[in-house]
């Protein structure tokens, strides 16, 4: 997974990347199937925001968060990503289905 942190009026510390590469290992956990990751973090007057950007196979999940401390809005956005990607990975998970004639010849 590539994942790419960038600032808009701040800069990223080492503390901060590390942490965000600790919070997205839980994304990863439970969905391993992530090409790139783009992370945008920025500074705003009274609050942090932050917007991450995932890429996977067939899909770009984006989401956003805003709060009055930038680890708190990591937080929130992981919490966020993690539900989408769950989402997602039960809408393409392969129902099997179990055929009629299966269930007729199963019965007989």
């Amino acid at each position: 997974m590539n994942l790419n942190i960038t600032g808009h009026h701040l800069d990223v510390t080492p503390a901060i990347r590390a942490y965000i590469h600790t919070k997205m290992s839980r994304v990863v956990r439970h969905f391993d199937h992530v090409i790139d990751t783009q992370v945008f973090l920025s500074l705003e007057p009274l609050k942090h925001r932050a917007e991450l950007t995932l890429h996977i196979r067939g899909k770009d999940i984006h989401c956003e968060a805003s709060e009055d401390n930038l680890y708190a809005a990591i937080d929130l956005l992981v919490d966020k990503v993690d539900r989408k990607v769950l989402q997602h990975k039960s809408r393409t998970q392969d129902h099997h289905h179990v055929s009629v004639k299966r269930q007729i010849f199963e019965a007989a």
